[in-house]
């Protein structure tokens, strides 16, 4: 994809309340290809690829987070090289 590629940590209480599976729908929802994963630490990360008003919307929606999750930070990371899927994956 063209457009913008970020990483995300985001931190607060966010494994154990489906906010990797809100994260990829809400990714899906807004045409962005990348990743998603917990994080041993207790945060998730994700990378984020797509037109840049469609990853600044889902930095937004991080923020907030789905119910159940109680969002503290989202801290944007290098990207490094990394290879972006052709779709948005959960990674285990």
């Amino acid at each position: 994809m063209s457009g913008r590629t970020v990483m995300v940590r985001v931190k607060g209480r966010v494994q154990g309340v489906g906010f990797r599976y809100w994260t990829q729908g809400e990714a899906l929802q807004l045409g962005l290809a990348g990743w998603v994963r917990n994080e041993p630490d207790g945060s998730v990360r994700a990378l984020l690829d797509g037109p840049d008003g469609a990853v600044a919307e889902m930095l937004e929606r991080l923020r907030r987070g789905p119910g159940g999750a109680a969002v503290s930070d989202v801290e944007l990371l290098p990207p490094g090289v990394q290879d972006v899927p052709a779709d948005f994956r959960i990674l285990r």
